[in-house]
């Protein structure tokens, strides 16, 4: 049995439990165990009948195999991800038992794949990243680490999404297309053009609305 800690206990955490409860229920060997959150408020209440055993340092003194960092920001979930790899944390992947994935696709640790997402074949998912429900990804296709794909999202094939990006709800990147790190994709953009690095896309077609270093 692989005991998880959860890092977060907001609402992004709760979706992570519910979808390593459900594997857990369909026989998956990962056992979420707790939450871990810096909120004085939060501190020992109960989410989904699991309990919120402290702060995001006492990990270190909870007994686990593994972490999940339940948080829906890209730069705080990252920071937090890098932290705790530093201090030798092992990673546990979340797959609900709804999720299509291919039989070589490859995934990093720490990423969830929510209810009801497509994964096609010889596709990359990297560390840490979120695949939130009913998001597709065409196949041949790398998605970086530490990047969100919202709910609905879907993505045509051969697509690369650069580490830290973000993609809204429903948002469609078409096929053979790039979205740099750390962009954002806005809720419901079609994404018909390459997306440079730190730029912000929105629209349909998608047009770029702000890129690095501007305000």
């Amino acid at each position: 049995m692989q005991r998880v800690l959860i890092l977060g206990a907001g609402g992004h955490a709760q979706q992570v439990a519910d979808v390593l409860l459900c594997a857990h229920e369909g026989d998956s060997d990962i056992l979420p165990v707790g939450y871990l959150d810096d909120n004085p408020a939060l501190q020992g209440q109960h989410f989904l009948e699991l309990p919120v055993l402290g702060r995001l340092n006492d990990r270190l003194n909870i007994a686990h195999d593994a972490i999940i960092v339940g948080i829906g920001n890209n730069r705080i979930r990252q920071s937090l991800f890098e932290q705790a790899r530093r201090d030798g944390e092992c990673f546990a992947i979340a797959c609900h038992p709804s999720a299509v994935i291919a039989r070589d696709v490859v995934i990093g640790g720490g990423t969830l794949i929510a209810a009801h997402v497509v994964i096609s074949p010889g596709t990359v998912i990297g560390e840490n990243v979120i695949l939130n429900s009913a998001a597709t990804v065409g196949h041949h296709s790398h998605i970086g680490s530490h990047v969100h794909l919202g709910p609905g999202v879907h993505t045509g094939g051969e697509v690369r999404v650069g580490d830290g990006g973000f993609v809204g709800i429903g948002g469609i990147i078409m096929p053979q297309r790039r979205v740099g790190n750390e962009s954002i994709v806005g809720a419901g953009t079609l994404v018909h053009d390459d997306v440079p690095d730190g730029a912000v896309v929105v629209g349909v077609p998608g047009r770029i609305l702000k890129r690095t270093g501007e305000r």
